[in-house]
């Protein structure tokens, strides 16, 4: 016998809200029966789950997203992320074009964003 993981649970100050950044970052909706003040949120495509807790974020993130765009590049999503709401915490992008960013989101999740897939392969974003 084994186990799947059924969701990535990310403990928040307010789950609806921080439900709505990653929404909005990863282009999925907010499950329609989570609505403002909910306890928790769940984006069902992504498998994420935002649980309200009561303590705040202290360290840094044990575990972390890495986030691939498809259809732009990762410089361009970078600054996508950031009009959202993000901040950079740690810019480790290369001038040769390799690397990664880390953002967080707006209750300090660390997450990172990688070279998307055509410029991996040294292909222009479509």
């Amino acid at each position: 016998m084994t186990s799947v993981i059924r969701h990535v649970t990310i403990d928040s100050a307010d789950a609806y809200r921080l439900a709505g950044f990653w929404s909005q970052v990863l282009g999925l909706p907010v499950h329609e029966d989570n609505k403002p003040g909910d306890e928790d949120a769940l984006i069902e495509g992504a498998g994420l789950l935002f649980v309200t807790v009561p303590e705040p974020k202290t360290v840094k993130n044990r575990v972390h997203l890495d986030l691939q765009p498809e259809d732009r590049t990762r410089d361009e999503e970078v600054e996508r992320l950031l009009a959202l709401g993000a901040t950079m915490v740690d810019d480790r992008r290369t001038p040769d074009g390799r690397g990664w960013a880390v953002l967080a989101d707006p209750e300090g999740n660390e997450f990172c964003v990688e070279r998307g897939a055509a410029e991996r392969a040294g292909e222009p974003a479509a």
